[in-house]
């Protein structure tokens, strides 16, 4: 294996904030690798950066009514900040609007240009004449072929799932103006991906399929069988990367061209910083390229990407794609569209002190293999039986006794005793796990050792045997504390916050892990410990409804057929409705109030009586728009006084679409005083 690694995590979109799905199917196992490298002694180049242009982020744009700029400027500074709250240990973060990425993805282009790998192809594609611009596949929607939902996009059906082409659209129409869109002539530059398939076949179908995981295998497989055709590397957006070309005016490349490159561009910023040549992890036999991501990006990373490379020349072919399935939220797909998803930077502001909470949970629940679920009951579970209940326990009562019983110092020990031989399984079995992208069951490995000290301890019990043999409390403690500082060392790629407190506790350094593996003996006898530091702490059910809470929330709020409407009150019983008396009225008099620009004073024929009603509503109606009108009175409200007069009910108003005050007024005029209900 290389002692260089070259190691990239998906780039994720700047249209909106990264979710508990980005973080358990890319973000995290990436850093675990990333970090667990480096203890290695690896020349590790952990890149990634945000993916500022595409239609998800003009759209959003459109939507709020702001430039692309504006949404990237704003998620990618949202996104940088919640992976470095959560302790993604990038070398680089950048961002695909950069000037060194244009100008890297640029030339990468013109190279593939002047080599003549590209196709120039005219075609028709759907144009918006009053937009004056050519739509992307997502700016068209109309009904799906397959499932009739009327609101599927040019490139996908998100009902059914099913893979569309803007021409397969039944009534096709333009987000941009909602009206028909014209097929227009016009010119792009397609590099012809079946020009590659022998190389393809031979690099990944032959020379990956007993080490490269079967998702990935399979998907590309199955690609390669089925035939690959020229796909289109410009489109004609004004949003992206420029053509750089002369006769290319109004196009852009195409952001599955220029994203991957970001891993190149980006790299060199980071070289750039640090005195490093870029080529030696991208174009070296010395390196490794590994790219983290999930399944739904395979295509791009172990077909086009690749293509592109081999067709520039001087890049080497990644060694390893790790991809992951997808995670789902309480058993449903998490949405960003629906806003059904846990968001890592609201996490971070109501789990203060917790990143690595949320970093085991996810990485216990990882979706390597298949699709897996994430629940708060779970995440709850796992916090307090696992981190709290065996992690935490065992290292406090460590550190404890031995405050306890030694006054924080190391007491003698037998350093050949066979319980240390624990340690040496654990240490080998994540490395080997962790090697083979197996980070469920490196965790387990590393816990495991927890739970031996746990059960080493019980065992044992050097708080009865401090008295009676206190050379055999002593012995004890020794061996608990090595795998205390075991699982200290151990435990940093996965907990890295919990790592840091775990070495400050029992004052000792991070080592590289040939030096872990090689160290019998990882902490003295005579050697003096901090006091006990909590590591973790109970999560309570309460926490937990929240959380459960914010989500019945969503669920509410996906149901609205109107998405300005407010939420629902509290509910109440049949018994509380019926004590209120509605009546209908009609105005007789109105006027302003004195010194209250918002209030009026009504005099009111409810059918019972003339009373006063004073409302606040001076600032939408006049007092002569209101004489006569008919409206509804809630007439048993106890009265209270406003301004010194006596108000006897309440008049009922709601807002219109405009978010104008309009009375409620029964549709045909009927006598005062009918009651309503």
């Amino acid at each position: 294996m290389s002692d260089r690694k070259m190691i990239t995590a998906a780039l994720p979109y700047a249209n909106g904030p990264v979710h508990i799905g980005h973080l358990a199917g890319v973000y995290i196992p990436a850093d675990v690798y990333a970090r667990f490298n480096r203890r290695l002694g690896k020349d590790v180049a952990f890149i990634c950066g945000s993916d500022e242009h595409g239609i998800p982020i003009t759209i959003r744009a459109k939507k709020e009514g702001v430039s692309p700029q504006d949404i990237v400027d704003q998620y990618h500074t949202v996104i940088k900040k919640s992976f470095a709250d959560l302790g993604i240990s990038f070398d680089e973060y950048s961002r695909t609007t950069s000037a060194k990425h244009k100008e890297v993805s640029q030339d990468f282009f013109k190279t593939l240009y002047n080599k003549d790998k590209f196709l120039e192809e005219s075609s028709e594609q759907y144009y918006d004449e009053e937009a004056k611009e050519f739509l992307a596949d997502r700016y068209i929607v109309g009904t799906c072929p397959n499932c009739g939902n009327e609101n599927a996009y040019g490139d996908q059906c998100e009902k059914c799932g099913t893979t569309l082409s803007p021409s397969e659209l039944i009534n096709p129409k333009s987000m941009l103006s909602g009206n028909i869109p014209i097929l227009k002539e016009t010119n792009n530059w397609y590099l012809p991906l079946n020009e590659y398939e022998d190389f393809l076949n031979e690099w990944i179908i032959e020379g990956h399929k007993n080490d490269w995981k079967p998702n990935v295998y399979g998907q590309v497989k199955s690609w390669i069988t089925e035939g690959l055709k020229p796909r289109a590397m410009t489109r004609d957006l004004n949003w992206g990367v420029p053509v750089p070309l002369p006769n290319a005016e109004g196009k852009v490349l195409y952001v599955w061209f220029d994203a991957p490159i970001g891993y190149i561009s980006f790299t060199q910023e980071w070289a750039d910083k640090n005195g490093k040549n870029w080529k030696d992890y991208w174009q070296s036999d010395d390196s490794e390229l590994i790219h983290f991501i999930g399944k739904d990006n395979i295509v791009f990373h172990c077909i086009i990407f690749p293509a592109m490379m081999k067709a520039h020349g001087e890049y080497k072919m990644p060694t390893n794609v790790p991809a992951f399935e997808f995670l789902n939220l309480e058993n449903e797909k998490i949405s960003t569209s629906r806003n059904w998803a846990v968001w890592a930077h609201e996490y971070i502001e109501e789990f203060p002190g917790q990143q690595d909470v949320l970093r085991y949970s996810l990485l216990s629940s990882a979706p390597e293999t298949k699709d897996n679920n994430f629940t708060w009951k779970d995440f709850q579970t796992k916090n307090n039986s696992e981190l709290v209940g065996i992690f935490g326990n065992f290292i406090n009562r460590v550190a404890v006794l031995i405050h306890k019983y030694y006054d924080g110092i190391i007491p003698a020990g037998n350093e050949n005793a066979e319980e240390l031989n624990e340690i040496t399984k654990a240490i080998t079995e994540v490395e080997n796990f962790l090697e083979n992208f197996e980070f469920r069951n490196a965790l387990t490995s590393m816990m495991n050792l927890a739970r031996f000290g746990n059960q080493f301890l019980q065992i044992e019990e050097p708080w009865k045997t401090i008295k009676e043999n206190p050379e055999k409390a002593a012995n004890s403690l020794f061996i608990a504390v090595q795998i205390a500082v075991g699982l200290a060392q151990i435990c940093e790629p996965f907990l890295p916050f919990s790592a840091e407190k775990l070495q400050k506790m029992f004052n000792v350094s991070q080592l590289n892990w040939s030096d872990l593996k090689n160290e019998k003996i990882l902490i003295k006898t005579g050697h003096q410990i901090n006091p006990s530091e909590l590591l973790f702490s109970k999560i309570e059910d309460e926490t937990i409804e929240f959380q459960f809470q914010k989500l019945e929330n969503t669920k509410s709020s996906n149901k609205k057929t109107n998405p300005n409407a407010n939420p629902m009150k509290d509910e109440i019983q049949f018994d509380d409705f019926t004590k209120i008396d509605l009546r209908t009225a009609t105005i007789l008099t109105a006027e302003k109030v004195e010194k209250a620009d918002k209030l009026l004073k009504f005099s009111v024929d409810s059918g019972i009586d003339v009373r006063t009603v004073v409302s606040g509503v001076a600032e939408s109606f006049t007092p002569e728009e209101c004489v006569g009108k008919q409206v509804m009175l809630l007439a048993n409200l106890a009265p209270r006084k406003i301004r010194g007069i006596e108000s006897q009910g309440m008049l009922l108003l709601t807002n219109n679409a405009d978010g104008k005050l309009v009375f409620v007024t029964p549709e045909v005029k009927v006598e005062n005083g009918i009651e309503i209900g």
